[in-house]
């Protein structure tokens, strides 16, 4: 993993914590949470506080999340909000964490200039011993506050400058007074700068979970289902009327279409999806190519159709099929049958715009691996099990190629691939959506009307 590591694309965006007040601060709050301590004087942080170097101290890689399904958090600063979630059980962590930090960002900034703010992303659910556990989870609550206790005790003190306020015999009650001036001290004038955390909670009725083998769990759309990367049979009876694997081609074809989640590549507007489907296709080559112990250290794309020339016999169907949709975009070709069995089919996807986004592309890159770009963007905890397995020919291809051309323009590389921006030139005829509304973009997979 020296390569990505190298090229900040593992461990990325990490809050290097080497102050001796910090440090401190983090092992008041890791002890808060969970009784330990490290040793030590150098480690880098994620957005909930987890350090790769402190887990691999304590031989633990889920001392803040323990069993998986209780993630606990350390802030020692807002910056947090812009670094990765690592060892990610569940897709919708990182977005409520962030969120969080950003709606009480300057509670936050205030909070964490004196201390660590330490919490909890809190269910029902304290241990998932059965897949059909994670039907439980229906909420997420944030709960936080300093290893001081400074939001609890400014909200006890505003309740008794409430009660300063109205009862008529406040002013002579010495007790009630040396407590106010007591919490006083430890929170400020909560009366010109509160001190309040929103509270805050989030409903979770589709996302992915790294339990069991990986799980997509979609609830809450018109047709329900949950699809497993493992053995679904394995999984027992599950609360829910569909279940499939990533084997079931078709059933999760059909799944997509039927609540609308998905458009195809050429369907897609605004975008040269001709561009983005030969840049699969030479990612196939690039695997091929590297199963045969070619040297890709810098292979542009000239360099690729050399060698996907040089392969072609070997080029597997993903390939083929993605050219066939090629040549019908741009050389009048046939109309090509891609049908959801095909290898292909998966390629010439891309979500929808709305809320789930984000969980379909990732569903989409595990279907998908051999376009290691948005296996990479979308779902880097099977990015990084795949890349452990491929041949070194593959990884510093891939890993110059994602240092090359996605690093550079992170945004604008993910709104090419996944934005549902309206082009902004004027609007003209194509022969393609012509065809596309009349038959579907494939015809396999009936449109739903």
């Amino acid at each position: 993993m020296h390569r990505l590591i190298e090229k900040g694309l593992m461990f990325g965006n990490l809050i290097r914590v080497d102050s001796p007040v910090l440090i401190e601060r983090y092992n008041r709050a890791l002890k808060h949470l969970s009784g330990r301590e490290t040793s030590l004087d150098v480690f880098h942080i994620d957005i909930s506080g987890y350090s790769p170097e402190i887990g691999d101290e304590l031989g633990d890689d889920l001392y803040l999340n323990h069993q998986g399904v209780n993630r606990q958090f350390i802030l020692l600063t807002t910056e947090q909000a812009t670094a990765p979630l690592l060892n990610a059980k569940f897709s919708t962590s990182r977005g409520i964490l962030k969120q969080f930090i950003e709606e009480n960002r300057a509670e936050l900034f205030a909070l964490t200039a004196r201390d660590a703010v330490a919490g909890e992303l809190v269910n029902s659910v304290y241990s998932a011993d059965g897949p059909a556990r994670l039907f439980d989870i229906r909420k997420i609550k944030v709960e936080a506050d300093t290893t001081g206790g400074t939001v609890a005790t400014a909200k006890k003190l505003g309740g008794l400058i409430d009660r300063f306020k109205t009862e008529d015999d406040a002013w002579h009650d010495d007790v009630l007074i040396a407590e106010m001036i007591g919490m006083a001290k430890e929170t400020g004038d909560v009366s010109r700068n509160p001190v309040n955390l929103r509270q805050m909670e989030f409903a979770q009725n589709n996302f992915w979970t790294d339990l069991f083998g990986g799980m997509y769990l979609f609830r809450g759309v018109r047709h329900p289902a949950v699809i497993v990367a493992g053995d679904k049979d394995k999984l027992g009876k599950l609360p829910i009327p569909f279940t499939c694997d990533l084997d079931d081609r078709s059933a999760i074809a059909k799944f997509l279409n039927l609540n609308d989640l998905t458009e195809t590549v050429i369907e897609a507007r605004g975008i040269d999806s001709a561009a983005i489907l030969r840049q699969k296709m030479d990612f196939i080559v690039a695997s091929v190519a590297a199963s045969m112990n070619e040297n890709l250290q810098g292979a542009t794309r000239r360099d690729l159709r050399v060698l996907g020339r040089k392969y072609a016999k070997q080029l597997p169907e993903e390939w083929q099929g993605l050219a066939s949709l090629v040549r019908w975009a741009e050389d009048e070709g046939p109309w090509p049958n891609i049908t959801s069995e095909h290898p292909a089919y998966f390629y010439t996807l891309r979500a929808k715009s709305h809320p789930d986004a984000d969980l379909v592309n990732m569903l989409l890159a595990e279907l998908t691996p051999l376009d290691v770009r948005q296996l990479f963007i979308c779902h880097k905890e099977v990015f990084y099990r795949a890349y452990a397995d491929w041949p070194d020919e593959k990884r510093d291809y891939v890993v110059d190629f994602l240092n090359r051309e996605y690093q550079v323009d992170k945004a604008g590389t993910r709104e090419a691939l996944f934005g549902h921006d309206a082009s902004m030139d004027e609007p003209r005829p194509d022969r393609r959506a012509d065809l596309i509304d009349r038959v579907g973009p494939w015809g396999a997979v009936t449109r739903r009307r």
